[in-house]
């Protein structure tokens, strides 16, 4: 039986109602960050989906290093905070050294492991440790069967385990999501997660900048929801083209209800329907 992940007042599963993890790739300003929070915020409480907010303080693997990062660590947190407060949304950060878990536990509910990062021991175990809910984002390098091992380095020390498939490498610049993953993984009992922003992502596809496909963003969704998950991650932007990191591949905040609404009635389908 798939294991249930509590979080606030409500429960994360693969049969339960599907729950969207969204917000902007990295955090560009408090400003930004409550707006952005608190009209996902309106959409998922108008349509009864639970929501946890998401946003990067730190984009470690921007493809140029001349590319904008994010706002850091300690002024992150002081926004993870007033927005975690005040609208009462769980809050997913991710952690990209083991000494930064410790930093953050106290401001977010769930601390996510970075795709290119996921086999790294000290991080996970570091991340278990805080007792908060961890996402594990499958690496693009990792075949669906290998989660297993990370699993285990894991779940000795916490259980609260969200898996989190986001496209494999298939050629240059170029990522595949293989919906068989969705199934593999779910033999392991954890809710999952399908990245439908991330798998549209073509890695360095610009130069010195990642492209993506947006418009391929919806056709992902449906597929996945389709299996049965527990969730979608999707990265949310007001104006993407203008976004300082992976706009090509988030979706409009002005399209998201449209999308929640015909995601809603697929997932009460397949979970109501048992097919």
């Amino acid at each position: 039986m798939t294991k249930e992940v509590n979080i606030n007042n409500f429960k994360i599963s693969n049969s339960l109602p599907i729950i969207l993890i969204a917000g902007p790739c990295q955090l560009e300003n408090r400003e930004h960050a409550i707006y952005i929070a608190k009209s996902i915020k309106k959409i998922c409480d108008k349509l009864k989906v639970n929501f946890i907010f998401k946003s990067s303080f730190d984009k470690a693997n921007r493809t140029s290093h001349l590319s904008q990062r994010g706002l850091g660590l300690e002024k992150s947190i002081k926004i993870f905070e007033e927005i975690r407060k005040q609208m009462k949304i769980p809050i997913l950060t991710d952690v990209h050294t083991a000494e930064q878990c410790a930093k953050i536990k106290n401001s977010v509910d769930i601390i996510q492991i970075p795709a290119f990062l996921c086999r790294q021991t000290d991080l996970l175990q570091s991340a278990a440790k805080t007792n908060l809910v961890i996402n594990i984002k499958k690496g693009q390098f990792l075949a669906p069967w290998d989660v297993s091992n990370i699993i285990r380095k894991v779940k000795d020390i916490n259980k609260n385990i969200l898996l989190t498939e986001r496209g494999v490498s298939f050629g240059y610049n170029t990522l595949i999501s293989d919906m068989r993953s969705i199934s593999i993984m779910k033999k392991e009992n954890f809710p999952v997660i399908f990245d439908a922003t991330h798998s549209v992502q073509q890695p360095g596809g610009k130069g010195d900048q990642s492209g993506g496909q947006r418009e391929f963003i919806y056709d992902l969704s449906k597929a996945a929801v389709s299996i049965g998950i527990a969730g979608l991650f999707i990265e949310v932007h007001d104006n993407p083209d203008k976004a300082p990191s992976d706009g090509p591949n988030m979706l409009k905040l002005s399209d998201l209800e449209k999308f929640l609404i015909k995601i809603i009635k697929l997932d009460n389908l397949i979970k109501n329907e048992k097919l």
